[in-house]
């Protein structure tokens, strides 16, 4: 893969860890950058998985939509309302029930689903609120090859329809209840291969996470149990990127090479989609 963001004289780029993860520096996120950082900031996206900007504090809501646009045609969320005010960006904050603390890719449970995603961040707490990000191309990558040639026949269901509250403790069942009425106000099944081909790198990915309902042509143990043993694989520390967030944060990351977790969100933060 041919690295032009290395070569761009005022983009700097910083890898966070040996698989994932990449800090930029040199550029200010707008809808005006010109077609050369745009470019750049992709093959960066593309090598890295997630790429993170500091002190983007003068970045809106509108000024992140049109920047989107400049990576991919963005998407709306399909059942989630977006802010006021906005065209896809949402609100992702503990008091608007949007924790995001389980491994998952986004929106799998429909068909075409986001190349990218992109979070800013505007309010921190003081402790807590970090995101990790993993690499599902070095995950396939791990594992033995009888283990990738026999998950690179199967297929699984997605769906929106899961259980929010099945591995949490911090939530009332009133409060799940009100999630699912609007995350799951329209029910979306969707079906794809376990292992996806990566369109721009040719990457085999991992296509798992919590939207994942079963694993075609499996008893339901079976199926519960490969998922287990894949998504270990996903989340092995060397797979993953941890970042600890300051107001201004922006990161976008590779929805189909990426799974990510949200620590214990508590900060207000805006996403985005491109696909």
């Amino acid at each position: 893969m041919t690295d032009i963001a290395l070569s761009h004289p005022a983009i700097q780029i910083s890898p966070v860890t040996g698989r994932i993860g990449a800090e930029i520096s040199g550029v200010d996120l707008s809808p005006d950058l010109d077609r050369a950082r745009v470019a750049a900031i992709r093959q960066a996206l593309l090598r890295h998985k997630v790429i993170f900007f500091r002190g983007q504090h003068h970045l809106d809501n509108a000024g992140q939509e049109g920047f989107a646009a400049l990576l991919g045609e963005p998407v709306a969320h399909p059942t989630v309302p977006p802010s006021a005010g906005t065209k896809y960006t949402l609100d992702i904050a503990s008091t608007h029930g949007g924790r995001t603390n389980s491994w998952h890719t986004d929106v799998t449970f429909v068909q075409a689903y986001p190349l990218a995603s992109i979070l800013r961040a505007e309010i921190i707490p003081a402790a807590g609120g970090d995101t990790v990000w993993a690499n599902t191309a070095t995950a396939f990558q791990d594992l033995s090859p009888e283990l990738r040639e026999f998950v690179g026949k199967l297929w699984a269901l997605h769906t929106n329809d899961y259980d929010y509250a099945a591995t949490r403790t911090d939530i009332s069942v009133e409060h799940a209840k009100k999630f699912k009425a609007v995350f799951a106000s329209t029910i979306y099944e969707t079906e794809h291969p376990l292992v996806r081909v990566h369109p721009e790198t040719g990457e085999h990915t991992l296509v798992l996470g919590h939207f994942l309902k079963k694993i075609n042509g499996l008893s339901s143990v079976d199926s519960a149990n490969l998922f287990n043993l894949l998504q270990s694989h996903v989340t092995r520390p060397e797979n993953t990127v941890r970042w600890r967030w300051t107001p201004g944060d922006v990161a976008i990351w590779d929805n189909r090479a990426t799974q990510h977790y949200g620590v214990e969100i508590t900060a207000i933060s805006c996403a985005c989609c491109g696909g």
